[in-house]
């Protein structure tokens, strides 16, 4: 069993819109993370991940999910699964997510393109 206290939770932006805390348990098949959105993220274009799927759960909040030939909207109590290189982009005035990576996300896999 592992556990991470919200305290120890890695807190980083993505940009000034979207906020993370990363709780990374150091295993390469899962990880969590917390991320708040106000606005459009990315400012232009869209976010890929190009190796893990991604399951969303919406907390707090409702939006937009924009993807290339599709727009969804999501409003708290929405669950999202983003299978690996669809690309999207958030539209909300504020919304809380969890987010859940298989396998785990990194840095290198995240990537913003038009």
């Amino acid at each position: 069993m592992k556990v991470i206290k919200n305290d120890d939770s890695l807190k980083r932006e993505n940009s000034k819109k979207c906020k993370i805390s990363e709780y990374s348990f150091g295993d390469k098949d899962i990880d969590l993370g917390l991320a708040t959105i106000t606005g459009r993220y990315p400012d232009e274009g869209y976010c890929v991940n190009l190796i893990s799927k991604e399951l969303i759960y919406v907390m707090e909040g409702s939006g937009t999910l924009n993807f290339e030939n599709e727009k969804v909207d999501f409003s708290k109590g929405d669950a999202i699964l983003i299978e690996p290189n669809e690309k999207y982009y958030w539209d909300c005035d504020y919304c809380v997510v969890s987010m859940t990576c298989n396998p785990s996300w990194t840095k290198e896999q995240h990537k913003c393109v038009d």
